[in-house]
């Protein structure tokens, strides 16, 4: 079954950039493959496989889209995921207002105009995606994801070519970790070279041990669909018990898997451009930047994080910081 909808300029404020959205690298899932002018993705609505392609010609357009389905489905449903993925449901109207209010972020949206949160539609992908993130790069840890769906996800055949689940933590408990347990495992039936089916051959490195772990605390001890119903701070607490997240992962986690807007992940770069923009250069510690962002910017922190990234890739903010810290670092 396949069906065609807009979803119109009038049921979201502010603009909207597809594109920009879904390239900048946020850690809920890999970027929506671009094929034949629309982004492409699998989603799961209503327990239901649906292939949701969609566009947008500007900022202010309709998002236009088409929904497919080996099963019967109904249009809002799948509308109301969309504007979730998407954060449609945001006010970037008012959170503009907030950026102009402070003379350092109010560049920012030159830059930025119409970036969303790119929230998650499968948050143990998110989990997963947030912990192949960490000291990687965007292009090898969305590879990496991909690479998890096609060998272990479920697969659904659409007229725009296969796509894939990502698999559950049960499944991936069955995954090794390597290939000499892969080697292991099979009794020697294969050549070292043959094991690729492994965490490893995905390329998420030293990560995929934290992947297995992961997945073993959420069959046995967390169950993630509790986070919603849990304060920031509980819900926080408990990502740092899972293997692989520390604070900034824990943040991406709470962000783009959960909506939790004020959570402010804090990394290396980050850390310098508030300190840059803020404590003029003045080194401060990870831990107070990131108390420093959840008390400056409230309900907006997470947006604000994203903005200012970007803002800094594309300014040269960033490749300012780059010369400053090799300047440092030499003297």
């Amino acid at each position: 079954m396949k069906k065609d909808f807009k979803i119109l300029s009038n049921n979201f404020k502010g603009p909207m950039n597809l594109y920009l959205t879904i390239d900048s690298g946020q850690t809920s899932q890999p970027a929506w493959l671009e094929k034949v002018g629309y982004f492409q993705e699998l989603i799961m609505v209503e327990g239901k496989p649906c292939l949701v392609k969609i566009r947008s010609q500007d900022l202010k357009g309709p998002l236009e889209v088409v929904a497919e389905s080996p099963e019967e489905f109904e249009i809002e449903p799948v509308k109301n995921q969309i504007k979730g993925i998407f954060g449609l449901n945001d006010d970037l109207d008012k959170f503009y207002e907030f950026l102009i209010s402070d003379p350092r972020l109010e560049p920012t949206i030159e830059f930025c105009s119409g970036l969303r949160l790119f929230k998650a539609h499968n948050p143990f992908e998110c989990l997963i995606a947030s912990i192949s993130s960490a000291n990687n790069s965007i292009i090898r840890w969305n590879r990496s994801i991909r690479l998890i769906k096609e060998k272990w996800g479920d697969c659904y055949q659409f007229s725009s070519g296969k796509f894939y689940t990502f698999p559950r933590p049960e499944k991936i408990l069955e995954v090794p970790e390597h290939e000499v347990e892969e080697l292991e495992l099979c009794g020697g039936e294969k050549n070292l070279e043959e094991c690729v089916n492994n965490l490893k051959s995905c390329g998420v490195g030293y990560r995929g041990k934290y992947i297995n772990q992961a997945a073993r605390m959420l069959t046995e001890d967390i169950d993630l669909y509790d986070i919603v119903k849990m304060s920031y701070e509980e819900a926080f607490q408990t990502m740092l018990k899972i293997p692989g997240v520390g604070p900034k992962v824990a943040d991406c986690i709470l962000l783009y898997g959960f909506g939790m807007e004020e959570a402010f992940p804090v990394d290396i770069w980050i850390k310098r451009i508030i300190c840059e923009l803020y404590f003029n250069g003045k080194n401060i510690s990870v831990p107070k930047i990131r108390f420093f962002g959840m008390e400056q910017f409230g309900e907006y922190a997470g947006y604000v994080q994203l903005y200012l990234f970007h803002y800094a890739r594309k300014s040269g903010l960033l490749d300012k910081l780059r010369l400053k810290n090799k300047i440092k670092s030499k003297t």
